[in-house]
């Protein structure tokens, strides 16, 4: 009975306590809202938008931030070395003997140039997208979070493939996906190691001219048979990829000989370490 007893006076004491605070959570709350009342409207309606403001600004950039996208996707035609590239820049290796990718190849890692700096570093989602034309449509699965696209050319085989390498580049030009968010293309030339191969300027100037063609042709064409989503370049003049709405830009590297700087300053510069 003695240990029942000490119950009920606990449960006493707490309840007063409760209802103590309860008259003082009152009182504080009978004081706000009379000092509300002291304030004239428009300074309230001032504060309480200075408030909204600040909150929704705060808001919007924790969205924005967590938004920004860590994908480069590497496309270009089959046998240009995007998979060797892939590779270097993960493994710091050519992973000799790789076979033409038929599904897309993807992962997320910190740049092999970088495992040995210190600090936290943000790693890449690196995606290589097989060039062969029945797969390029999975190329549009990753497009809209693409921070940026490397479009890997060829520059020792590049005049026989020309064409056909300015064509689907010129595809990924005017996707609304790209044009729309503005996303920028690094042209690579790769196997630049080899004696025969082009210079970057020459295969930015061939194939300016072929998507020039491109570009004229599919003009002739009625809108219905067109399917692309927008146009390249600005009509009477020349095509060159200045006038895209997005950032192209040409770098060289080699695959093989693990030259790719360029290639990493292009994603460093749009997927902040």
């Amino acid at each position: 009975m003695e240990g029942t007893e000490q119950w009920k006076y606990q449960l006493e004491q707490w309840k007063n306590q409760l209802e103590q605070w309860k008259n003082q959570a009152t009182q504080w709350l009978n004081q706000g809202i009379e000092y509300s009342h002291q304030i004239p409207p428009t300074q309230l309606y001032a504060a309480l938008a200075v408030l909204l403001f600040t909150t929704l600004f705060f808001l919007f950039i924790r969205l924005f931030k967590r938004a920004k996208s860590d994908t480069i996707v590497l496309t270009g035609l089959s046998g240009s070395g995007k998979t060797v590239l892939f590779y270097q820049l993960r493994d710091g290796s050519s992973h000799q003997g790789t076979v033409t990718s038929m599904e897309p190849n993807e992962d997320l890692f910190v740049l092999h140039s970088e495992t040995t700096k210190g600090g936290k570093i943000r790693p890449v989602h690196l995606v290589d997208v097989p060039g062969h034309s029945r797969l390029r449509p999975k190329l549009d699965e990753f497009l809209p979070q693409a921070a940026g696209i490397v479009f890997v050319v060829d520059a020792l085989e590049f005049l026989p493939n020309c064409r056909a390498a300015s064509e689907y580049l010129y595809d990924i030009l005017t996707k609304a996906s790209v044009v729309k968010k503005k996303i920028p293309v690094l042209i690579v030339c790769n196997k630049t190691d080899k004696v025969t191969a082009h210079t970057k300027e020459f295969i930015r100037k061939q194939m300016e001219k072929e998507i020039d063609k491109l570009r004229a042709a599919r003009s002739s064409i009625s809108e219905a048979d067109i399917a692309n989503d927008y146009t390249l370049g600005i009509p009477g003049e020349a095509f060159s990829f200045s006038h895209c709405d997005n950032k192209v830009t040409v770098a060289e590297a080699s695959g093989l000989t693990g030259v790719t700087d360029q290639v990493e300053q292009f994603i460093r510069e749009h997927v902040k370490a």
